[in-house]
């Protein structure tokens, strides 16, 4: 079983090149199931890195995320119950070189970039230091991804010693995200030509970024 993809539309208007004004939109889906957690504190500003064990659709209008961090990570000491916070779960990404568009070889007025597509989840953080939240995500979190190995006994947690299992979960602590609001955010050439467009889309599909690839094709019309 695959983890829960989180989607969302974005509708991001066109510069540059494109005629003024025009719009394009695109459904931007994310199956990874790491997050990033912009967090502001005493010290420089810093990103968390959140496991999430599994987005629960029935919980609100935009469903939760539950997660984990260290005990040791001091997010969970920073963020007050109830507080807004933005999770950022990244999509399809991939450098795009100058040489891929059509343009380049006429003007020579052309910039690497790179591509790529993300889910912006803003919402309501809960900390959850208790034991039975915790074991619940790291059960789910567990299940899911033990389903995607293969392995014909995946691994469960009950296959270690129940004192080693609390020591383990006694050294993490459950976040709660009820979701407010899921945006999707992409870069995806929308400033360039509709042929510099096609030859960088072509030229990614070439190196397996298919995703990507096809979402740039959408922009311009030659995909449903």
């Amino acid at each position: 079983m695959a983890p829960p993809a989180l989607v969302a539309s974005a509708t991001i208007g066109s510069v540059g090149r494109v005629s003024a004004g025009a719009v394009v939109s695109c459904t931007v889906t994310v199956n990874e199931p790491f997050a990033a957690l912009p967090c502001a504190s005493a010290a420089p500003q810093s990103t968390v890195a959140v496991p999430r064990a599994n987005i629960d659709p029935d919980a609100g209008a935009h469903g939760r995320l539950l997660a984990h961090v260290a005990r040791t990570n001091p997010v969970w000491t920073e963020i007050k119950d109830g507080d807004e916070v933005l999770v950022i779960f990244r999509a399809a990404n991939a450098y795009v070189s100058p040489n891929w568009y059509p343009s380049k070889h006429e003007l020579h007025r052309q910039v690497p970039t790179w591509n790529y597509q993300a889910v912006h989840v803003h919402g309501k953080a809960h900390v959850r230091d208790d034991e039975r939240f915790v074991r619940g995500v790291v059960a789910r979190l567990t299940r899911t991804h033990e389903a995607g190995t293969g392995a014909d006994r995946p691994w469960k947690m009950t296959d270690a010693p129940q004192e080693y299992i609390e020591q383990m979960l006694a050294a993490i602590v459950g976040l709660e995200i009820e979701s407010s609001r899921i945006v999707g955010k992409w870069k995806l050439s929308q400033n360039k030509e509709e042929r510099d467009r096609i030859g960088a889309a072509e030229e990614l599909r070439k190196r397996g970024a298919d995703v990507l690839s096809e979402a740039m094709l959408r922009t311009v019309g030659r995909l449903p």
